[in-house]
């Protein structure tokens, strides 16, 4: 069995894993990714999760910058993104449309421009521990089983899987134990957009409340939740209220945010199965649906299906904070904030059809302190992603895309910066970590 030893190891190559790994290297680790797939990006890829929401706060202020920005800029020069444009359902004030591909083979560039080592088709199946350590962690891939060892560890796999494994405590779901539902995410090609446009212009009232309807003369449509009337009148056998679909990344493309599989546990791997073939399985009725129901579908045809279900709750592991609603929608300010958003607490309800949004106070947006991303019993382990220490409401907005970034970078400088010192996690001084997610103006929204 061979064995590596680096000072960052950081297991999972999501939008947050990407992060935290080039935080990590950037800020003087030796460091090392290793995901399952054969290509990074996640849920951003692996289950089609798009457009991205969102870097601002509903007044229209950016509070999710750094590094996440900085991927954002790049895919503008590779033409692969327009950057923020206003959400035109009116759910949050923009989101982010990127092309999938570009954004593999961009994340692939960073991570080795920083000296990032990554390793693909690997997947992490044991934890070994020494007291409240991690010694090692159990790797298998195509090569066989090796071992990682690292001076800190960081959670970035989505599901808490490390921590898990470590033997910390978890949390999973609402008060009955239930999870959000499971979604099979899947783009149409040949929609008529400007269509759908007039559709929405003509009858405002089938489409979601927020809605900018009166502004798209002005503005091009990114997102559409709504043709209610349509969607009561089909009566399909699929847990939702409406239609949701956001356009891009090509002009006559958009992705389908509508399956819905509720009452499964994606932590077990029955209920995972079964739900990869539920949800394909309303993809083929969905696109049916479209075609003969909603204007400017007619001509359409599903163009790709996500490699995965995609996934927005599974183990929220126990921190030395959990984060909680009242904090989320108070805009709370922590001393020792490492990230902050502006999404709103969204949950797709684990028993129902609905979905529960609950809006951040005047706008604004609220902390994530250092302590939801340090679990307790372990002391080189940090946690970045959906995974981090939180209630069920509050995880229904550290949950998004953006989010995940900015926590996926202070974990990747933090981790760094607990290896350099040679200290426990916890003990990591916060204001040299806060200055170094602030430093250069590639900031992540903090003021000082």
């Amino acid at each position: 069995m061979s064995r590596m030893n680096y000072e960052v190891a950081v297991l999972g190559g999501g939008p947050a894993g990407i992060t935290a790994a080039l935080s990590a290297a950037r800020n003087g680790a030796k460091t090392i990714v290793a995901e399952r797939y054969g290509f990074l990006g996640g849920m951003s890829t692996a289950a089609m999760v798009y457009p991205w929401m969102t870097f601002h706060s509903a007044s229209g202020k950016q509070v999710i910058k750094g590094i996440a920005q900085e991927i954002v800029d790049r895919l503008m020069a590779l033409n692969a993104s327009p950057g923020h444009l206003r959400d035109t359902i009116g759910f949050v004030h923009t989101l982010t449309p990127y092309h999938p591909e570009v954004y593999k083979a961009l994340a692939g560039r960073m991570l080795k421009e920083a000296g990032v080592d990554i390793l693909l088709h690997t997947s992490a199946i044991d934890v070994k521990t020494e007291g409240e350590r991690i010694d090692s962690i159990t790797l298998y891939n195509k090569s066989g089983v090796s071992t990682l060892s690292a001076n800190v560890f960081v959670d970035a796999t989505g599901d808490g899987d490390i921590a898990a494994m470590a033997g910390v405590p978890y949390e999973k779901g609402n008060a009955n134990g239930k999870v959000q539902p499971m979604t099979m995410k899947f783009r149409m090609r040949g929609v008529d957009v400007a269509k759908v446009k007039r559709a929405m212009q003509d009858d405002p009232s089938n489409f979601y409340e927020k809605s900018l309807t009166s502004e798209l003369d002005r503005l091009p449509v990114t997102g559409v939740m709504g043709f209610y009337a349509q969607w009561k009148a089909a009566g399909l056998p699929v847990e939702r209220d409406g239609l949701l679909f956001f356009v891009g990344p090509n002009e006559d493309e958009v992705l389908v945010n509508v399956s819905r599989v509720s009452g499964l546990d994606p932590t077990d791997i029955g209920d995972l199965t079964k739900a990869e073939f539920e949800g394909r399985e309303q993809v083929l009725l969905l696109e049916s649906f479209f075609r003969e129901r909603i204007p400017g579908f007619e001509k359409a045809s599903v163009s790709a299906v996500g490699a995965q279900i995609g996934v927005r709750e599974t183990r929220r592991i126990t921190g030395k904070y959990v984060l909680n609603g009242i904090d989320v929608l108070d805009g709370r300010r922590f001393d020792d904030v490492v990230a902050r958003s502006g999404y709103p607490i969204d949950i797709h309800d684990p028993e129902g059809s609905g979905v529960t949004a609950n809006f951040i106070r005047e706008g604004g947006a609220y902390d994530i302190p250092y302590r939801s991303i340090v679990p307790i019993r372990t002391t080189n382990l940090l946690l970045a992603g959906r995974c981090i220490s939180t209630t069920h409401e509050a995880q229904a907005t550290t949950r998004l895309t953006p989010s995940c970034m900015a926590i996926g970078q202070a974990a990747g400088a933090a981790a760094a910066l607990a290896s350099s010192l040679r200290r426990e996690v916890e003990s990591v001084p916060i204001l040299d970590l806060q200055e170094r997610l602030t430093a250069g103006g590639a900031e992540l929204g903090l003021t000082k």
